[in-house]
């Protein structure tokens, strides 16, 4: 099979998972208990203005019609309009984008910084000191839940000590840079900085254990093999063996994990922008389940369903691209 054949068929099935996860959407909107139109008007209203209501909103239509318009809306961008905000969705759904993949691209980042030198460190250093400290950080890191290491930073780093702030997000990354860029001022990306610290931190960590784990599992099978002891015999450097020849042949699966796992901190990204009250998909997530919004949280977990599927496929391209054996498997 060629690539390009390899990457139609990936596609085929993103966009069927995509059409499950808008089924299944759907689906429990109309199983939810409540009347959307409570949302619009006063239940006490009367019931010719109710019913007036139901037919501009289209809830009068059969289920199987307001399916259709509900997919149709879909293709054309159009992810539906939230009576209780009286806004568009896909308006509200992409304005809180560019928190929540700063967010997940900061976590991600700070996973990557951490945990392929802490791994490779472990891998080369097997039981030593500097090992057992690596494998005690990644069962620790593995085992703590986001939303309480999150409390925990913000009441030592943020109430005791001061040195971050606790919350909210006053100022974007783009709009920093742009402002550095033109005008030379630099407070703003200080600020962008100290406000993303705690959030990337603590999602984050889970995130660098993993990935911790996954570089010393693959250091150590790669260091096993006769290749690396044909390179030594010939004189290389160990950190050129390690670096260059073993991380790289260790960096297939954690590039795939990376991938599947910026899309999993997208979607996951719920709590720890809850705790830290980041204004991203999850908080606003939040909001309309609290509100019974249902628009807007169709809107959101369409959205992050579609972010999932395209990280997944471009993790496959790559997967192909460094391994051409997986496109005839």
């Amino acid at each position: 099979m060629s690539l390009a054949k390899f990457l139609i068929k990936r596609t085929l099935q993103g966009i069927f998972v995509i059409w499950g996860v808008v089924t299944i959407t759907f689906g429990l909107r109309a199983v939810a208990p409540g009347d959307p139109v409570d949302l619009v008007v006063d239940p006490a209203t009367s019931p010719e203005i109710r019913e007036q209501v139901r037919q501009d909103m289209g809830l009068d239509e059969p289920i199987y019609v307001q399916y259709i318009d509900y997919l149709q809306g879909i293709l054309v961008g159009d992810l539906g309009f939230s009576y209780q905000s009286r806004r568009d969705v896909t308006v509200m759904v992409l304005e809180r984008v560019p928190a929540t993949l700063e967010l997940a691209i900061a976590a991600t980042i700070v996973a990557v910084v951490i945990a392929i030198p802490l791994g490779v460190i472990s891998a080369t250093r097997r039981h030593e000191p500097s090992d057992y400290g690596a494998t005690m950080f990644s069962l620790v890191g593995i085992s703590t839940p986001n939303f309480w290491l999150g409390i925990m930073l913000i009441l030592v780093m943020s109430v005791q000590f001061g040195l971050f702030p606790v919350s909210e997000r006053p100022v974007g990354f783009v709009e920093a840079v742009t402002a550095l860029v033109t005008t030379g001022y630099f407070n703003d990306l200080i600020t962008w900085f100290r406000h993303m610290t705690l959030p990337a931190l603590t999602l984050g960590t889970y995130f660098t254990a993993l990935i911790t784990r996954l570089t010393r599992s693959g250091m150590v099978d790669e260091l096993g093999k006769p290749y690396v002891t044909a390179t030594e015999a010939k004189g290389l450097p160990s950190v050129l063996i390690r670096y260059k020849h073993v991380l790289r042949n260790t960096m297939i699966p954690i590039i795939t994990v990376l991938g599947l796992q910026l899309g999993t901190l997208i979607g996951g990204a719920v709590i720890t922008e809850w705790v830290f009250d980041w204004p991203g998909l999850g908080t606003r997530l939040i909001n309309a389940l609290y509100a019974g919004d249902w628009p807007v949280i169709q809107g959101v977990l369409i959205f992050i369903g579609i972010g999932f599927v395209v990280i997944n496929i471009v993790v496959d391209s790559l997967y192909a691209y460094l391994n051409p054996r997986v496109v005839d498997e």
